[in-house]
């Protein structure tokens, strides 16, 4: 028979093995910079990111092909305009962004759900807004630096149109004047573009089909609006051209320089909305960005939640 034997030393209870530490928590005394500070935080990453800065090497490929790829035929044109002593630039400041259109909408195609459907696939958003920041600064910084970023990818080449053309020792009125309008001209269209493709990747965590979606809209409501506009012209309907250019981005713009700052119009025939058809251009591109912000500004009160 077994006789257990005592090994003479006990075994302390669970509860004797607890120690509380002391170790030093502090209250944060540092400035509390507040919204304004995160919201130019996240405008400044926001526009850095849509070049690829601060990523890997991969995110920096694309956005800084297309910048190149935008500027590229501008220097060529200068090229040729000091090459052949020329009187006039081969292109319109106001027509560049309109032959580019292509390149700008893969842009925005690549950069607006970059922009904001990582933080949906990822579910950020709701991070973001336990801060100081707000729904309202989350939508502006980010709208802000989209718009920011086109509005470089645009105007970059019209510069080296610019710089050029005095370089030939062109008229410095007529190409400062000239410069000018380009610059209203892809301001307007950096705004309206940055709205619709950010608007689209909102409502899809997935980038690639944000990316599809943008595109889509883009291109296939140029083609179908451009086709329209030349049936309307062959067929004799030259007054239905310029209500036809209301239903694309593209067009939309055009038609506002074409009525107002005095650019050759792309639609069939050349001929471009009147002064008072392009109120209605202005009005409804207005529209459209205010739409765009407002569409957004629900969409994430909605995914903070």
């Amino acid at each position: 028979m077994a006789v257990e034997h005592s090994t003479g030393t006990s075994v302390p209870a669970p509860g004797d093995q607890t120690r509380i530490h002391n170790i030093g928590y502090r209250s944060y005394d540092g400035p509390r910079l507040g919204r304004a500070y995160a919201r130019r935080s996240l405008y400044s990453q926001s526009l850095r990111g849509a070049y690829g800065l601060g990523r890997s090497v991969k995110s920096k490929v694309l956005p800084m092909l297309l910048f190149v790829v935008m500027c590229v035929p501008a220097a060529i044109m200068v090229a040729v305009a000091v090459a052949t002593k020329a009187k006039e630039l081969p292109l319109d400041y106001t027509r560049y962004a309109i032959v580019m259109q292509a390149v700008i909408s893969l842009y925005v195609a690549s950069q607006a759900p970059q922009s904001v459907s990582r933080d949906l696939r990822f579910k950020t958003v709701p991070l973001y807004f336990s801060r100081p920041i707000e729904t309202a600064d989350y939508v502006r910084a980010k709208f802000a630096a989209l718009a920011s970023a086109l509005f470089v990818l645009t105007a970059a080449p019209l510069l080296v149109l610019y710089v050029g053309a005095l370089l030939a020792k062109l008229d410095f009125a007529d190409q400062t004047k000239g410069f000018a309008q380009g610059l209203v001209s892809v301001a307007l269209l950096s705004l309206l573009f940055a709205g619709i493709g950010l608007v689209i990747a909102s409502f899809t965590p997935r980038r690639g089909f944000g990316i599809a979606a943008v595109i889509a809209v883009l291109t296939i409501t140029y083609g179908a609006v451009s086709t329209l506009q030349a049936i309307a012209d062959a067929q004799g309907s030259a007054g239905a051209v310029p209500w036809i250019g209301l239903f694309s981005p593209i067009t939309l713009v055009d038609g506002v320089q074409s009525a107002f700052l005095g650019a050759t119009s792309a639609f069939p025939g050349g001929v471009g909305p009147s002064t008072g058809e392009g109120v209605v251009f202005v009005l409804l591109a207005l529209g459209l960005i205010a739409a765009s912000y407002g569409l957004l500004m629900r969409r994430y009160k909605k995914v903070g939640l």
